[in-house]
C-alpha cells in the first residue's frame, strides 16, 4: 500500500482503522448489482471533477477492484462530511443570533405547553386582565405581608364572605359556592384602596349556637365530603361534631389578629338568630377593634336601603352593599380605611428578594395539612381524619432554620377526574382546579404519598403533571412511623418500589416524615432549598458545549437508512426555572427519542440538576448563505425579527 505524501495523519488512521470496513459502509444490501455498479461511477466521476482543488486520493492495491472501489467511495463520502461539519462549525456560526434564536425557541415551546396545559375556568376575559395588571401597576410599595395591617371577614355560613373577598383582593383566590361550610380555614390576600394596602383574610362560616348532629352535617354539607363512606361511624360523629369548633378557632385567631373587622349579613334573608350572637360575641370581647356591618346581596339602590333597615337591632351602622356586583364596595373601603394606621415603607425596608414557593400536594387524607402545620409550628390549617376538610389553596408565609423566606401552599386531596365528576360535588371540583393553580404558581411541589398505602395510578398522573408544568419536585412519604419492622433495608427497598413505579420523577429526592409526631419534617424545607437551587442553576455555554461533545464522542447519533447522521453544532442553556437547553443541529428529525434521553441522562451525569426537571429543544439549522464578503446572510436575521414580532403581539 503506497501513500501521499500530503496525506494527514488523521486520515492515514482512519484508513487504517478496523472500523472502516463493509461494515460500516452505506446499505447498498437492498440494490441490485447493476444498480450498485452505476452508483460506483457516478461517484467516481464526482472524485474525479474535485480532485484538482482536494489532496489526491489514497492509492490502493487489492486483488478485489469491486472493494477497492467501495472503500474509495467511503473514504470520499466521511472526508465530505467532515469538511462540511467543520466548515460550518468554526466560519459560518453567528453565536449571537442562535442565542436570539434560543430565546425564540423557548418563548415558542412556553406557549405551546401553556396551551396545552389548561386549568378548568382558568380563562379570563380581557377586561379583568386589565384590571389585573393595573392592581400591579398600582402597588408601588414593598412592603411584607406581615407588616401590613389586617382585615377579617367575619359572619355565618353562606352570606358571601368569600365572594367579598374575591372582589378586594382581584381575582378568583377563594371557592364560591351556594353552599354552607365551603370556607373553612383562613385564607389570605393582598388588597388595597388609595395610598392604604393590607391585607384581607377570609374565614369560615361561625357557628355559635348550639346544633344538633343532623344539623351540623347539613349546615356544614358534610355528608357529601370526600371519603366519609370509608370512615367509622364513631370517628365520623366525632370529626363532624369537631369541625365547627375547629372553624370558629380558625375565624377567632383572624379576628384577634386584624386592625378591622367586617361583620357581614345577608341582606335577602334578614336577621337571623345566628347574626344576633355574633354580633353580641363582637361587641362583647372587641369593642376596642373597628367593626364594620355589611349588608350584602343587595344589588338595588333603593331596596338595600330598606333591607338594610332591619339590621339597626345589632347594634352597629349598617351598609348596604354587594360583593357580586360591586355595589357600594368604595363606601365599604373607605370605611375600612378609616379604621387603618397607613404603613409607611421604611427606608430600611429593601425590595424583597425572590421568594420560593412550596406546593404540598397529593390524594386525599395522606397528611398534607399536617405537614403544613408541623412546619409552621402552630394550627394554620384545620387537621381532621375527614378526608377532604381542605378545599381552598392556603398560602403561609414560612422562614427556614437558615432564614431563607418560603411560601407553604396547602391544597385539597386530588381525585381522578371520573370520580370527581360522578361525586358531583362542585366545590370539590374547584378545589382541584385550585390544587392545580397551586402547582402552576410554585416553585417546588411536595408530591406528598402514605408509607402503607400502595402507590396509586393518581399517583403517577400528578407526577406526571408536576413534570410537564416543569417544576422542581421532592416525593414525601409521610406516616413513616406506620411501616412495621423497618431496619437498614426497608429504606433502599421502599426507595426503589417509588422509582420503579414514579418514572416520571426518578430525578425527585425522596423524603421520609411523620407529620403528627413531627419527625423528620425539616428535611422537607432543606431538600426543597437545594431543589430550588438546582432549578435556579444555569451553565455556561462552554462547559455546555464541552459536556455535549463528549456524550456524541462517547456515543454518536445513528445513521439513517440513507446514510445521514444528526451532528450537533451548537448547544446553550436559554433558560431557567427550569433549565431549558437548546440544540442546534443539522435535522432534529435525524435524532431519535432513544437518543434524546441518552442526551439528558448525559447532561444530569455529568452537570447535576437533581429535582428539577430539564428541557431539551431541537432546532433544525439550516446552512447559512454568504454573500459576496458581508458574512452571513440578513435573511436569518430578517426571520428572528418576524418571530420576535409575532411572540411579542402575542404576548
Amino acid at each position: 500500500m503506497e501513500f501521499s505524501p500530503s496525506l494527514s495523519l488523521s486520515r492515514t488512521l482512519s484508513l487504517l482503522s478496523p472500523t472502516t470496513s463493509s461494515s460500516s459502509l452505506p446499505p447498498f444490501s437492498f440494490l441490485s448489482h447493476r444498480h450498485r455498479h452505476r452508483h460506483l461511477q457516478r461517484q467516481r466521476r464526482c472524485n474525479l471533477s474535485r480532485s484538482s482543488c482536494r489532496p489526491p486520493a489514497i492509492q490502493l492495491s487489492s486483488s478485489s477492484k469491486d472493494d477497492d472501489d467501495e472503500e474509495m467511495v467511503e473514504i470520499e463520502f466521511e472526508e465530505e462530511e467532515e469538511e462540511e461539519y467543520t466548515e460550518y462549525e468554526y466560519s459560518s456560526l453567528d453565536v449571537d443570533s442562535l442565542e436570539r434564536e434560543a430565546q425564540l425557541a423557548v418563548q415558542e415551546f412556553s406557549e405551546s405547553l401553556s396551551r396545552q396545559m389548561v386549568i378548568e375556568d382558568e380563562r379570563s376575559s380581557p377586561k379583568e386582565a386589565q384590571v389585573k395588571d393595573k392592581r400591579r401597576k398600582n402597588t408601588s410599595k414593598n412592603i411584607p405581608d406581615h407588616l401590613l395591617p389586617k382585615v377579617a371577614i367575619v359572619g355565618r355560613p353562606n352570606v358571601g364572605k368569600s365572594a367579598l373577598f374575591n372582589r378586594l383582593v382581584g381575582g378568583k383566590r377563594a371557592i364560591v359556592v351556594d353552599e354552607p361550610g365551603v370556607t373553612r380555614d383562613r385564607l389570605y390576600g393582598r388588597s388595597f384602596w388609595g395610598n392604604y394596602e393590607f391585607m384581607v383574610v377570609d374565614t369560615g362560616g361561625v357557628l355559635t349556637i348550639s346544633k344538633s348532629q343532623t344539623d351540623l352535617m347539613e349546615e356544614l354539607a358534610v355528608s357529601t365530603t370526600i371519603g366519609m363512606e370509608g370512615i367509622p361511624l364513631a370517628t365520623r360523629e366525632a370529626a363532624v361534631a369537631r369541625m365547627p369548633t375547629m372553624i370558629e378557632k380558625q375565624a377567632t385567631v383572624a379576628v384577634e389578629e386584624s386592625s378591622v373587622i367586617i361583620f357581614l349579613v345577608d341582606g335577602q334573608a334578614g336577621l337571623n338568630a345566628a347574626d344576633v350572637e355574633i354580633a353580641d360575641w363582637l361587641r362583647k370581647h372587641y369593642s376596642d377593634k373597628c367593626i364594620i356591618l355589611a349588608v350584602n346581596k343587595c344589588e338595588s339602590p333603593r331596596k338595600g336601603i330598606s333591607q338594610a333597615s332591619e339590621f339597626w337591632s345589632l347594634g352597629f351602622d349598617p351598609l348596604p352593599m354587594s360583593a357580586v356586583s360591586g355595589t357600594g364596595t368604595g363606601e365599604l373601603l373607605d370605611l375600612v380605611c378609616s379604621g387603618l394606621k397607613k404603613v409607611e415603607g421604611p427606608e430600611y425596608l429593601e425590595e424583597e428578594n425572590y421568594v420560593p414557593a412550596i406546593a404540598i400536594v397529593g390524594r386525599p387524607n395522606v397528611g398534607k395539612s399536617s405537614i403544613l402545620n408541623a412546619l409552621v409550628g402552630e394550627d394554620r390549617t384545620i387537621v381532621s381524619p375527614v378526608s377532604g376538610t381542605t378545599r381552598d389553596a392556603i398560602d403561609t408565609e414560612f422562614t427556614g432554620p437558615d432564614g431563607q423566606k418560603f411560601r407553604l401552599i396547602d391544597t385539597a386531596g386530588i381525585r381522578k377526574k371520573a370520580a370527581v365528576a360522578s361525586s358531583g360535588s362542585k366545590p370539590e371540583a374547584l378545589s382541584v382546579n385550585q390544587a392545580f393553580r397551586a402547582i402552576r404558581r410554585s416553585d417546588v411541589v411536595a408530591l406528598v404519598i402514605e408509607a402503607m398505602a400502595c402507590i396509586t395510578e393518581q399517583d403517577c398522573k400528578i407526577a406526571e403533571r408536576i413534570e410537564s408544568e416543569g417544576k422542581g419536585c421532592l416525593i414525601v412519604v409521610n406516616k413513616w412511623d406506620t411501616i412495621p419492622n423497618k431496619n437498614q433495608e426497608t429504606t433502599v427497598f421502599y426507595e426503589e418500589d417509588v422509582r420503579r413505579k414514579v418514572r416520571a420523577l426518578s430525578w425527585a429526592p425522596i423524603v421520609y416524615s411523620t407529620a403528627i409526631a413531627g419527625h423528620s419534617v425539616e428535611k422537607i424545607i432543606v431538600a426543597a432549598a437545594a431543589v430550588e437551587k438546582e432549578r435556579s442553576r444555569r451553565l455556561t455555554t462552554a462547559i455546555m458545549n464541552q459536556v455535549v461533545r463528549e456524550a456524541v464522542a462517547f456515543k454518536a447519533p445513528p445513521r439513517t437508512r440513507g446514510g445521514k447522521r444528526g451532528r450537533v453544532y451548537y448547544s446553550t442553556q436559554a433558560a431557567i426555572r427550569p433549565p431549558t437547553f437548546v440544540f442546534f443541529v443539522n435535522d432534529a428529525k435525524l435524532f431519535s427519542e432513544t437518543y434524546r434521553r441518552y442526551m439528558e441522562k448525559q447532561l444530569r451525569t455529568s452537570a447535576g440538576f437533581a429535582g428539577t426537571p430539564i428541557r431539551l429543544l431541537w432546532r433544525s439549522r439550516r446552512k447559512m448563505e454568504k454573500s459576496d464578503g458581508k458574512g452571513p446572510s440578513t435573511k436569518t436575521q430578517e426571520n428572528f425579527k418576524d418571530k420576535e414580532k409575532s411572540l411579542a403581539v402575542t404576548a
